[in-house]
């Protein structure tokens, strides 16, 4: 099994010979050490409709026939740009090969901008489950902090690593963050992100480690969580 981080909210997880990628912004996303021409993955799974969520989806998922996995309006979204999507809501659980994810609730919004300036409405925003190799995983998504983080930890968990943003401004930021991870969530690792990409969203991630009791993995992209 290998986790890592690859800048904004894009988590890759490999295991079982099945490779996935969550919330694949590459292009535009100066902080990411990918290029859409180089990921090779089975499956997109994706928290919600943002642009910069939603990223570079149709161009991966045709270049790899990878399926995506998504809320199902924008599943629907995905079906109609001709990519083979498996259409989720809050509460269900699904099976992607390298593990399980499960979509629970966020606090944030969701919808897509086109091209030509019109928005669609994408369905509820989502924070993901995952259980990979006997580890859970909790990707808060983008969201603001909310109690039932912790009803979704005690049913879920006990969590091994968390995902959490903490750039503010559209998310949560630095003491809502740690407040989430050290008083409602408990997560043996924590890693920040959602933060530095764009001048909004700038944050102090050495801040950020001082007041968390989870063991903090500040990562640079295309690095791997060490458990």
């Amino acid at each position: 099994m290998n986790i890592s981080f690859h800048g904004h909210s894009i988590v890759f997880i490999e295991n079982n010979g099945k490779k996935a990628i969550i919330d694949p912004f590459i292009n535009g996303n100066e902080l990411t050490d990918l290029k859409v021409e180089d990921i090779k993955v089975d499956y997109i799974i994706l928290t919600h409709g943002h642009n910069d969520h939603v990223g570079d989806t149709v161009e991966i998922a045709k270049n790899n026939n990878a399926t995506v996995i998504a809320p199902v309006e924008l599943a629907d979204l995905m079906d109609q740009n001709g990519v083979e999507a498996v259409g989720m809501n809050i509460g269900g659980t699904v099976d992607f090969e390298a593990g399980t994810v499960k979509m629970v609730h966020a606090f944030h919004s969701s919808s897509f901008t086109h091209d030509d300036g019109t928005i669609q409405y994408t369905g509820m925003p989502t924070g993901l489950i995952l259980n990979v190799d006997g580890k859970t995983i909790y990707h808060a998504g983008d969201t603001g902090l909310f109690g039932d983080m912790k009803l979704i930890s005690e049913v879920n968990g006990p969590i091994d690593l968390l995902f959490v943003p903490i750039g503010d401004h559209f998310t949560m930021g630095i003491d809502d963050a740690a407040y989430a991870s050290n008083e409602l969530i408990k997560p043996g690792i924590v890693v920040p992100v959602h933060y530095d990409t764009f001048p909004p969203i700038k944050a102090d991630t050495g801040k950020f480690k001082e007041k968390v009791n989870a063991d903090c993995q500040v990562l640079n992209p295309g690095e791997s969580v060490k458990f």
